[in-house]
């Protein structure tokens, strides 16, 4: 085992050891605080009988789908900002309210209006993610070496031209950056959501599990959102490594 690999899993080991070690002296009920194998024996349960893929997928899915729509919102408004100050002073005061708004206080009220089907759960994926990546996209735009652009100019470039050339590699940082940070905000606020109106989901399965006091499941529950968020993570890593190699250390 190499040593970063050590480094990264002697902490989870410690953890294990001693959630293992106080589950079977018996400090808490088991209710409370199921010991390891019983996690893992419900986990595979869950597999086997296609249960947690079921609610893996449901998740994944209107994740993906909010984070992508959020996307297509966000990247092309945070452009037309930074060419237009006078857009953006309008646009200012209504982003930065609804910026401080917690996506999931607005649960009830997207109910209402959008019922609780799927485009209630979506709505707050987008929610959730539209900020982060708005708000890194025109930092990154106007973090453009203004070097670069005055080239551009002289060079003659067409807006195609300086947006491929300039804008897109200046900016390309900042909005990867955005694009994992609003990935990570869509996953949690959309198993909040789940928590509250789903009938199918990680968040479903947890607060289903909770009131049928199925504490071990609830442990299957949030491991798998810590899982799948790290692995969606490493992917937002991956790319960022590939298109912006001068950001690796």
């Amino acid at each position: 085992m190499s040593k970063n690999a050590f480094n990264l899993l002697i902490v989870p080991a410690v953890i294990l050891i001693v959630w293992a070690f106080v589950a079977h002296l018996g400090i808490f009920n088991s209710f409370l605080l199921p010991p390891p194998e019983q996690v893992l024996e419900s986990f595979g349960q869950l597999i086997k009988d296609g249960t947690l893929e079921t609610h893996i997928l449901a998740s994944s899915m209107r994740s993906l789908g909010g984070f992508c729509i959020a996307a297509l919102i966000a990247l092309p408004t945070a452009y037309i900002c930074y060419y237009s100050t006078k857009t953006e002073s309008r646009l200012k005061l209504v982003m930065e309210a609804l910026r401080f708004i917690p996506p999931l206080s607005l649960v009830p009220l997207l109910i209402l209006w959008l019922g609780i089907g799927e485009a209630s759960k979506v709505a707050i994926v987008i929610l959730a993610s539209f900020f982060p990546i708005y708000f890194n996209a025109l930092s990154g735009f106007r973090q453009i070496d203004k070097n670069f652009t005055e080239l551009a100019t002289v060079l003659r470039l067409n807006k195609k031209e300086k947006f491929f050339h300039v804008e897109l590699p200046g900016s390309l940082p900042s909005v990867l950056t955005g694009l994992r940070l609003g990935f990570g905000y869509s996953w949690r606020a959309l198993v909040g959501a789940e928590l509250i109106a789903a009938s199918s989901g990680l968040g479903y399965l947890i607060g289903d599990a909770s009131e049928m006091s199925q504490t071990d499941k609830v442990f299957v529950g949030i491991f798998s959102i810590a899982i799948l968020g790290i692995l969606g993570d490493q992917l937002f890593v991956w790319i960022t490594h590939k298109f912006s190699p001068w950001m690796k250390k």
